[in-house]
């Protein structure tokens, strides 16, 4: 015979499951139709009478509403994204130069002095050593070669990105930090199609483009980046809006480069140099003629180089 014990524990297990069965059942109308509402809520809805049967969840979204994405973004009290362009990702905070309190008013000169302390101080345990120094020297070349170049944010992240991968790879061994830096940005150009020649890239870098050139070739090769080579076509639509030419000239422009690239005249060539030369016979074909030199000077390559593809690419077309 079982005792009193071991029948309560089997009657308490039979009410539970009675519980369980009728928690899969709508209490209104006994419907099996139970669904979870897709709005991030998870109520548990009869889909039958529209009966809310369970709404205990947490919603962990914010208490306000929003209707467009300034309204979004103006109420939003969450910090700055993280971001591969600072060297602690952006998560440390920064006292304000302004020496004003909450209300706007100018603080005493004692606490202009004490302020000015603590903001030393906080420069100085930002990083903790030599290598998180070297990181934030580097991160800051690179955007301050990326403000003079005009490359959008992501090209910064990307080169950010890769200059932190040659460090964890240890790559930057026996190299310049300017040059490890500069090579990151200039592969990060190539990688997210922003044109950008190696001389433009070496104008507004402390290294010699011989050094900037070496050290791209060795980080693409140890990172795998297998980055194709540039399209000349990248080159035209910058070009020629510096030189002022029409959508004319830029369409026809694509043209030859396309009609001799076909034909193999491509390859070993420069592509600043191939993408100048088409522009310049473009330019002769529309009636909206440009001197090589103002051609050269925009695509920062010599007169000769421009002759010399200029004549391939017009005997490849046919035109004489």
């Amino acid at each position: 015979m079982p005792g009193p014990t071991r029948q309560r524990e089997r009657t308490t297990e039979s009410e539970a499951e009675t519980e369980t069965e009728d928690e899969t059942g709508c209490p209104e109308c006994e419907s099996d139709s139970l669904v979870r509402s897709a709005d991030g809520g998870g109520e548990l809805v009869c889909e039958d009478c529209g009966l809310v049967v369970e709404e205990e969840n947490i919603d962990r979204g914010p208490e306000w509403r929003a209707f467009n994405h300034s309204e979004r973004q103006s109420k939003s009290r969450v910090g700055a994204p993280t971001t591969q362009t600072m060297h602690d990702k952006g998560l440390t905070t920064q006292i304000d130069w302004k020496d004003k309190d909450a209300y706007g008013r100018s603080i005493s000169s004692e606490k202009r002095s004490q302020m000015h302390r603590l903001r030393k101080w906080q420069e100085r345990i930002r990083t903790k050593d030599a290598g998180e120094r070297n990181l934030q020297f580097a991160l800051s070349e690179i955007d301050r070669m990326s403000s003079a170049l005009g490359v959008p944010r992501s090209v910064r992240e990307v080169a950010s990105v890769i200059y932190r991968r040659a460090l964890d790879d240890d790559l930057i061994r026996g190299r310049s930090i300017e040059g490890v830096a500069t090579a990151a940005l200039y592969a990060a150009c190539r990688q997210e199609g922003i044109p950008r020649s190696l001389d433009e890239v070496a104008e507004v870098a402390r290294v010699e483009q011989k050094e900037i050139g070496r050290t791209y070739r060795y980080i693409a090769q140890e990172l795998s980046l297998g980055l194709e080579p540039v399209d000349p076509v990248q080159y035209v639509p910058r070009f020629c809006s510096e030189l002022g030419l029409s959508e004319e000239v830029e369409q026809k422009t694509r043209e030859i480069i396309e009609v001799t690239a076909e034909k193999g005249m491509l390859s070993g060539k420069s592509p600043t140099g191939y993408a100048a030369a088409a522009i310049y016979a473009a330019s002769l074909l529309c009636n909206e003629k440009k001197t090589q030199r103002e051609v050269a000077e925009v695509a920062q390559v010599t007169e000769v180089t421009i002759r010399n593809r200029y004549q391939e690419q017009i005997e490849a077309l046919g035109i004489h």
